[in-house]
């Protein structure tokens, strides 16, 4: 069954602000809210000396694993002290599956970095006396890469510093309408959604993105990646390719397993499972460009997700948040916070135990078909 479209949690037809349809059709995606939050992507000042709380965080968590995690610094931001991008693995190197965990991608989600720090750190206090964990570590590669934009988090704004959204950054572009800027735009970085200048390389924060996941991820026989976000709908997300077209992915059969696996073993969950493509297109989608790369080397199964925290719910208990440019993103009252912290480690946890158990549940032959025609019908409304 289609879902029902979410309205902004405080007014219920705005008045102003762009409008997008969705993929699903007839209903109306307002953005309106999103777009006051990301004001023209002017950066907030940060008083002299102020540092990325999330990066010490994951800097402390760090120094707790010691050598039982192998950390990279991916690129480093410029200008005073320098902001690490980093990644850090745990598990086999040669594993034939694997699941990176990414957050951060814009600045202003910080609690995408939050949720990625918690299970990593998670993780790190369980290696000490984990038998279990041990054990899947020694047949599955974990990546984290929590805070894919530390320029952007010290600046309070959506983009990176030269105030381009590296998930619109991708040389990949929708054959159809996209919403208007929300889709990704070319005008100025001084709006947000900017792409970035036509035929310019990606992003450095992009591109170290795309070579953690080429490294790490694509080649192995199945692989996951789960990067977190938040700011849109009242209700938890969690999206997959594609974003920047309507019709189905390559792996639809194998996402639908996947789908029917986590939600036979977690009966009561609430999230949404779906194409992006079914809220709105978008240009420039960094999950699709990965897709498509590794689709077109032709090894083994990756399957790109990204959690979508329903952020219009804490809006919506707390409208107060609305007049914040983090409020809009991110719970601002601390049991709040701590609450969503708990409540997507599951998730977080189901993607690791799928990836190395990957053989028992992967459909094949006539088990890939029935799987791809309840999925077709699914998310797309139609039978194959």
């Amino acid at each position: 069954m289609r879902s029902r479209h979410e309205r902004s949690p405080v007014h219920r037809r705005p008045r102003h602000g762009h409008r997008g349809r969705t993929a699903a059709g007839g209903g109306r995606v307002c953005f309106a809210a999103a777009l006051a939050a990301a004001g023209a992507e002017a950066p907030l000042t940060p008083p002299a000396g102020t540092a990325v709380a999330e990066l010490a965080e994951l800097e402390r968590v760090i120094a707790l694993g010691g050598p039982r995690l192998e950390v990279r610094v991916e690129h480093t931001v410029p200008g005073a002290p320098g902001l690490p991008v980093y990644s850090v693995a745990l598990g086999a190197k040669e594993a034939d599956a694997a699941v990176g965990f990414f957050g951060g991608v814009h600045g202003l989600e910080r609690i995408g970095s939050q949720v990625v720090i918690a299970h990593l750190h998670s993780l790190v206090m369980r290696l000490r006396w984990d038998a279990a964990l041990q054990g899947l570590l020694e047949t599955t590669r974990l990546v984290f890469m929590p805070i894919v934009n530390p320029g952007g988090m010290l600046r309070h704004t959506r983009a990176n510093p030269a105030g381009v959204d590296l998930m619109r950054n991708a040389p990949v572009d929708a054959p159809d309408g996209v919403p208007f800027l929300v889709g990704g735009q070319r005008i100025s970085s001084g709006l947000p959604w900017y792409r970035g200048r036509p035929g310019a390389p990606m992003e450095p924060e992009s591109a170290a993105l795309c070579s953690v996941v080429r490294r790490e991820l694509e080649g192995r026989a199945f692989s996951l990646a789960l990067d977190c976000h938040s700011g849109f709908g009242m209700r938890d997300r969690v999206w997959f390719p594609y974003a920047h077209r309507r019709s189905p992915i390559a792996h639809l059969a194998q996402l639908h397993a996947l789908h029917e696996i986590f939600a036979h073993s977690n009966s009561h969950h609430n999230y949404v499972f779906e194409p992006q493509s079914r809220q709105y297109l978008t240009h420039g989608d960094l999950w699709d460009h990965l897709y498509l790369h590794a689709c077109a080397g032709g090894a083994g199964v990756f399957l790109p997700l990204t959690l979508e925290m329903g952020s219009w719910l804490w809006v919506k208990k707390n409208p107060r948040q609305l007049f914040s440019r983090h409020g809009i993103f991110n719970p601002l009252i601390a049991h709040r916070q701590q609450r969503v912290l708990r409540g997507h480690l599951p998730l977080l946890d189901f993607t690791a135990r799928a990836a190395a158990s990957w053989r028992s549940w992967l459909p094949e032959g006539a088990a890939r078909d029935q799987h791809h025609s309840a999925a077709m019908r699914r998310w797309y409304g139609s039978a194959p």
